[in-house]
């Protein structure tokens, strides 16, 4: 959530004051959201939800995924990906990122076994994952794609936006999000049927507000749905939303052009898969080594890929102790319709994703920056870059750096870089085997 303010306060107070909170029957908030964002993706039926969380869960359980089935996901997404397979009792099976640090193609087509039936390709910090190439292994091995959305809204691939590419979306509105409502979430589905099965996982009851249909079984799940005061927020977001996203491609282009010439240093940005449709939200560099990414972020605000916590399978302690579930009858990796599927994880099982992850800097954009703040921002770069790869000392940056990197601080809650704060330093045990 970039921009927040009047508009909001407005769209707030005016559901308050109607006093229709409940979104059945009453108001029309959550309505309107989801008609308008099925609309602005070109697709048929959008579902509110709590979370970006439950959104992969609906997901999931609305296409029907469960135990006996193993699910695709990469190493480097935040761990709500896997944990969500395992709300539906599936097994996550956790695979290579390319130097995109978005899901490898290749590595998919060598992961598929006898038990996947699923992948989640996750377009993380915004960057599309290279949705041709997975719908192509997709398609030969008669697998189901949900698109993990959740930090690409507003986002495309080649004129497609992401979510709508493979059989279902999942999308969250969280605070640290594109657009937000400080939590939230939904999914987008162009079939008929599933929608409804999306619709019952998020709420098992809304047909007694929305009626029953003679076409459908409903089934137990948790609810989950949105409240009128989410979707209200949600709708003034969505107007703020192609301005702002216009603004973060703008700013990236023109970073990435004024800092084309470091190539002769070394600095060479990160590969993307759909370029000129990304969301944008960051200008991301593959250094050569661990080493140069380290020095770069020591001066520059910006984060590594690889020390950004849970966005990383090392740092998923339930999928590496194989906790699946809060009791032991319904953990999925003790279940024995999964007994087949590949259930071990370990630290040390992807060594190029870590590689590649620990080189790859991320610096952010932002659609209120100014002409001003962006000059400030590619000047650092060049000089974090001169740093990094050795034509400067610490001792020549100091006072070139020191009053940018003040002003224009990284959200560690964002990163999930401060450490200390979350109690990430534990070793985690991890079994031999499940």
């Amino acid at each position: 959530m970039y921009n927040i303010g009047e508009e909001e306060i407005k769209a707030i107070a005016g559901v308050i004051r109607s006093g229709k909170l409940f979104r059945y029957g009453e108001g029309d908030q959550c309505l309107t959201f989801e008609k308008r964002y099925a609309d602005y993706l070109g697709a048929k039926y959008f579902r509110l939800t709590c979370s970006g969380s439950y959104a992969l869960h609906a997901a999931i359980v609305g296409l029907g995924i469960g135990p006996g089935d193993e699910v695709i996901v990469p190493a480097h997404t935040y761990m709500a990906t896997a944990t969500s397979v395992l709300t539906a009792g599936a097994i996550p099976v956790v695979t290579d990122v390319d130097e995109s640090i978005t899901m490898d193609p290749d590595a998919l087509e060598d992961a598929v076994g006898p038990q996947t039936k699923a992948v989640i390709p996750v377009h993380i910090w915004g960057a599309s994952c290279n949705m041709d190439a997975i719908m192509s292994v997709a398609t030969k091995h008669n697998l189901l794609v949900i698109e993990d959305t959740c930090q690409g809204i507003g986002g495309g691939y080649e004129g497609r936006m992401l979510g709508t590419i493979g059989h279902a979306g999942a999308y969250s509105f969280n605070y640290f999000k594109n657009i937000g409502a400080g939590e939230g979430g939904g999914v987008v589905i162009n079939d008929a049927a599933l929608d409804k099965r999306i619709a019952c996982a998020i709420d098992p009851c809304h047909y007694y507000w929305t009626g029953r249909t003679e076409d459908f079984m409903p089934f137990a799940s948790n609810g989950a749905r949105a409240s009128e005061i989410m979707g209200a927020v949600l709708n003034t977001q969505l107007d703020r939303l192609p301005e702002m996203m216009a603004a973060m491609w703008a700013e990236k282009n023109q970073i990435l052009a004024n800092t084309r010439h470091l190539d002769n240093l070394g600095l060479k940005p990160t590969p993307m898969n759909s370029p000129n449709y990304e969301c944008g939200t960051h200008v991301m560099y593959t250094m050569p080594t661990v080493e140069v990414a380290d020095k770069f972020v020591e001066v520059m605000p910006s984060v590594i890929a690889g020390k950004t916590g849970r966005h990383t399978y090392t740092e998923w302690d339930q999928i590496l102790i194989g906790e699946g579930a809060a009791h032991p009858l319904m953990n999925p990796y003790k279940m024995d319709a999964n007994q087949k599927c590949r259930r071990t994880v370990t630290k040390d099982m992807l060594p190029r994703s870590l590689d590649i992850l620990g080189r790859t800097v991320m610096i952010p954009t932002d659609p209120c920056h100014s002409e001003e703040q962006i000059g400030k921002m590619i000047r650092n770069i060049e000089v974090a870059a001169r740093y990094a790869f050795g034509e400067m000392t610490s001792s020549e940056i100091e006072s070139r750096m020191a009053e940018f990197k003040d002003a224009d601080k990284i959200d560690s809650r964002k990163y999930d870089t401060d450490v200390a704060a979350y109690g990430l330093g534990q070793q985690v045990e991890t079994p031999a085997t499940l």
